[in-house]
C-alpha cells in the first residue's frame, strides 16, 4: 500500500507516515474482511450500502486539506473511522458525524480500541454539521452531496478550507477556501463516492 501511494505521487512524510502507522484492517468490520485485500488501493464494503475509501483517495484528501497539530477538523461521514483515525494521527482534533447509527457505534468503539479515544463522534445528519464545535478550520466529507451544503460553509472559520466530493452522476473533488467572508472553489479529481444521506 505505501509503495502505491508514493507512486501515485503522495509526497507528505507526514500523510504517508500516518497511513502507514493506522491499521486500516481493523475499522472494517470483523465479518467484511475476508472479501478483499484491505490494504488493497480499492473501497471496501462496510455495510450499510457504505464503503471504506480506496487508501489513495483517503491519503490525497488528507494532503489536500493538509490538516496541523491542534487545528479542529469536521469531518462528515465516519463510516469506518479510518479517515477519521488518520486525522487524529496527525494531531487534529477530529470532529465526526455518521447518520448510520450501527456504523457510528462501530466507529467509536474501534477509534477508542485503536487509540484513538478523543475523536468525538456524533450520531446525526451531516448537512446539518456540528454548530456547538464551530468554527472549524477545516472540514473533509467523504460523501457526496449535490450541492455544498451551506452549513458547512457558515461552520468554517475564516481562513480554513473544505475538501468534499460533488455531485449526483459523475462526481469531482472540490476545494473551497474561506477568505473574508467569500468562498473560492478549486475543481479537483474525478472520483466515485456513496451519496450525502439526509436525515428525516
Amino acid at each position: 500500500m505505501m509503495s502505491q501511494l508514493r507512486t501515485y505521487g503522495i509526497r507528505s512524510e507526514r500523510v504517508l507516515a500516518a497511513m502507514e502507522k493506522v491499521r486500516r484492517h481493523e475499522f472494517i468490520p470483523a465479518k467484511y474482511r475476508d472479501l478483499s485485500n484491505p490494504y488493497g488501493d480499492y473501497p471496501t464494503p462496510i455495510g450499510h450500502g457504505q464503503t471504506i475509501s480506496q487508501p489513495y483517495i483517503v491519503a490525497y484528501m488528507t494532503e489536500r486539506i493538509d490538516p496541523k497539530p491542534g487545528e479542529k477538523i469536521l469531518e462528515i461521514g465516519t463510516g469506518s473511522g479510518y479517515q477519521a483515525a488518520i486525522l487524529a494521527e496527525l494531531g487534529a482534533d477530529v470532529y465526526t458525524i455518521e447518520i448510520i447509527p450501527e456504523l457510528a457505534d462501530h466507529a467509536r468503539h474501534v477509534l477508542a480500541a485503536e487509540g484513538y479515544g478523543k475523536v468525538h463522534v456524533l450520531t446525526g445528519d451531516g448537512y446539518k454539521g456540528w454548530p456547538e464545535h464551530a468554527p472549524v478550520d477545516a472540514v473533509i466529507v467523504t460523501c457526496a452531496p449535490g450541492e455544498v451544503p451551506q452549513a458547512l460553509v457558515d461552520q468554517l472559520k475564516d481562513g480554513g478550507r473544505m475538501i468534499l466530493p460533488l455531485g449526483t452522476g459523475p462526481q469531482r473533488l472540490v476545494i473551497l477556501r474561506k477568505k473574508a467572508g467569500r468562498v473560492e472553489q478549486e475543481e479537483d479529481l474525478p472520483v466515485r463516492f456513496v451519496p450525502m444521506a439526509h436525515g428525516s
